[in-house]
């Protein structure tokens, strides 16, 4: 019976740390890729260009909307 405990503890720790790694690279490492991938296009614009990260919210809902928009200048502020 202690050993089917340990192997039950070990299984949890996994799952914990699997869990903790999946959400360090959705919080932390994705965010950068979108914006480098994001920037890497802008720069085929010209230079002067930036990626701007902007939050619109839908019409019909209150749901809101994250989009990167390549922007002449710092940023895309008032522009949809």
């Amino acid at each position: 019976m202690k050993e089917a405990t340990g192997e039950l503890n070990m299984t949890v720790v996994t799952l914990i740390a699997v869990a903790a790694l999946g959400a360090v690279f959705y919080l932390v490492i994705w965010p950068m890729v979108q914006r480098m991938l994001v920037q890497q296009t802008c720069n085929t614009y010209g230079d002067g260009w930036q990626a701007s990260k902007l939050t619109t919210q839908l019409n019909d809902s209150n749901a809101k909307v994250n989009e990167w928009k390549c922007c002449k200048g710092q940023s895309c502020v008032g522009i949809n």
